[in-house]
């Protein structure tokens, strides 16, 4: 990615840890996971390695934005999922219409779940029923209806060079 890209995604990331941290914590019972869709939606339109980077980027600012008491979780899910998505887009998903909706879906339960299971194995308090009955099924249908809008704007942001100029993508044989 070249020095444009970059400051542009760098951006977008800082735009949504701030939106997110000062603005939808205290929205309400349920917020959506700004932070998540953008990061997914970055790893979806640039790659692995971009998506990756904006995750823990990413989850950094959010932990110290919103004073973490576990420094890291954020960016360690974050840059998975970013890295996974990358991936994803690579290989398969980038130019289906389908792609960034089932990409946040299924990151949105990823993360949720991934969560838990950090918290249990460092012994931090955390409901269980909380987090995947109450929390969850908000978030994921905010994050669905956040997608389209946010793809828009990411994607004018963040356009891909033309082809001749690009790296060659992985395809998969038949």
């Amino acid at each position: 990615m070249s020095a444009g890209p970059i400051l542009k995604a760098g951006l977008l990331i800082w735009i949504a840890v701030l939106l997110q941290a000062a603005l939808l914590s205290d929205l309400s019972a349920v917020s959506p996971d700004l932070v998540l869709v953008t990061v997914v939606l970055i790893a979806l339109l640039r790659g692995a390695e971009a998506g990756a980077i904006a995750g823990f980027a990413a989850g950094l600012l959010l932990d110290v934005a919103t004073m973490s008491p576990l420094l890291g979780v954020s960016s360690l899910l974050l840059t998975i999922a970013g890295y996974w998505v990358g991936r994803y887009g690579e290989t398969t998903g980038r130019d289906r219409t389908h792609a960034p909706y089932l990409s946040v879906a299924a990151t949105t339960l990823l993360v949720a779940f991934s969560t838990l299971a950090v918290y249990v194995v460092l012994q931090q308090p955390i409901s269980a029923q909380r987090v995947l009955v109450h929390e969850l099924p908000g978030r994921l249908l905010l994050g669905i209806l956040l997608t389209a809008p946010l793809y828009r704007i990411v994607s004018r942001l963040l356009r891909r060079a033309p082809s001749h100029e690009r790296a060659a993508e992985v395809r998969l044989l038949a």
